[in-house]
């Protein structure tokens, strides 16, 4: 009997809800040149699944790099807070602070 990918138990690619393509890494191997083209011609990122669990991403150098900025910039102004949050200051100040945390909170939930 001849083994070929379309006889695999694994599921096929498929786009998830977030926009993210969901890839086991059992199908991965046989694809991933064509996975590395999608990433760089159509933006399409790949996550590479074991047991239906992310395990690691495919993302180009673009956008890897530019995650690795913005991680450092919410880190500087988580800093720049705290800082803040150790001097006294007025109530206006007190709540611009509150709102900016609140958008770094948010920003880094949705950070990988």
């Amino acid at each position: 009997m001849v083994y070929t990918l379309a006889m695999t138990t694994e599921p096929a690619p498929k786009i998830a809800d977030d926009g993210i393509q969901d890839v086991p890494l059992t199908v991965a191997r046989a694809l991933l040149t064509r996975l590395i083209e999608q990433v760089r011609e159509d933006d399409l990122v790949s996550a590479l699944t074991v047991r239906g669990r992310r395990r690691a991403y495919l993302v180009t150098p673009d956008f890897y790099e530019r995650a690795i900025e913005d991680g450092g910039l919410l880190e500087g102004l988580r800093r720049y807070l705290d800082e803040l949050a150790a001097r006294e200051q007025t109530a206006s100040v007190v709540s611009n602070q509150r709102i900016i945390k609140e958008a770094l909170d948010a920003a880094e939930r949705r950070c990988p």
